[in-house]
């Protein structure tokens, strides 16, 4: 049955919800704030919880929970996010399709990545695209690559920049920008008997030292995996989400960590640390542009996509 068969005409069209109310409750459904949500939405708060309320009554069923200080997705909120999403998105996509190719873009795209990857990768990728394509503005969201990948399959962004995962998820495409190594890290302060004197073979000492570590992702399974084949169960001493916090938890010589080196160049504590020469090294991380391959239907997307060359395209 069509979610929409039996909503109003104001909040339907033809059968359809209303692309504009779709966005509304999209834009709320992300940032859960009212304020931000018609800021960004260019519309008054009173006109979007309006907005949202005539939808829930045609639905019949709460979307949000919400008080004088909190706003949440209910279960049936989280199900119709991914319908609302799903629709806004195919219709930016038509509507580009039956636009006369010879007319510049016009729209918005989202992309998701680190702080790092904002500086290191983004900026010069930012510096070609806004030249071509003025009309198209970049929603950017930064955050733990960790869900970069999860982010783009939930829809909630186009594009994705972090490291290729050993299996790509079905659907996905990834174009490489570069390889960092990813490198284990101590305080140039380090005074306790110094990891960097430690053999890898050196499986007691290698067990006493304080641990750094991501908490999840990439470089959290090659580190365990190192560990493993030392037959050592590392000692942990902070679990941290973000690669950045990690060299700043070094500098001040609290532990041992592991980081890509892209991340310790672009930070502002690199010079307080230094990197250890160990054998096996560990693999290196291969970074580039996530997106679904549906997306690349997507004018915007796909002239984003295109800054990369396509005989790198996998």
């Amino acid at each position: 049955m069509d979610i929409c068969a039996t909503l109003r005409p104001d909040i339907c069209n033809d059968g359809r919800v209303n692309i504009t109310v779709l966005r509304h409750f999209v834009e709320l459904s992300e940032t859960l704030h009212f304020g931000r949500a018609s800021a960004r939405a260019n519309i008054s708060t009173s006109a979007l919880s309006r907005h949202i309320r005539q939808l829930e009554a045609e639905l019949n069923v709460a979307l949000f929970d919400r008080d004088n200080r909190t706003v949440e997705l209910t279960p049936a909120g989280i199900r119709f996010q991914r319908y609302a999403r799903d629709a806004v998105q195919q219709w930016d996509q038509i509507r580009f399709e039956l636009t006369d190719p010879a007319d510049h873009l016009r729209g918005e795209i989202s992309l998701y990545c680190s702080v790092t990857a904002s500086h290191s990768i983004l900026f010069d990728l930012l510096n070609r695209f806004r030249p071509a394509h003025p009309g198209v503005e970049i929603r950017l969201q930064t955050g733990d690559p960790e869900y970069a990948i999860a982010r783009v399959q939930a829809l909630e962004e186009d594009l994705a920049i972090a490291a290729r995962p050993a299996n790509l998820p079905a659907g996905v495409r990834f174009k490489p920008i570069r390889v960092s190594p990813l490198v284990f890290i101590e305080s140039v302060e380090t005074v306790d008997p110094m990891p960097s004197s430690l053999p890898p073979d050196a499986r007691e000492a290698w067990a006493e030292v304080p641990m750094i570590l991501a908490a999840g992702g990439i470089a959290r399974r090659r580190v365990d995996a190192w560990f493993r084949r030392l037959d050592v169960t590392p000692k942990i001493y902070a679990q941290v989400a973000g690669n950045e916090a990690i060299v700043s938890m070094v500098s001040l010589g609290l532990g041992l960590g592991v980081v890509p080196k892209i991340v310790l160049d672009n930070s502002p504590h690199a010079e307080r640390v230094r990197v250890l020469e160990v054998d096996p090294v560990l693999e290196p991380y291969e970074l580039g542009l996530f997106t679904l391959k549906r997306h690349l239907h997507n004018p915007l997307v796909d002239a984003f996509w295109s800054l990369l060359p396509d005989e790198v395209d996998q």
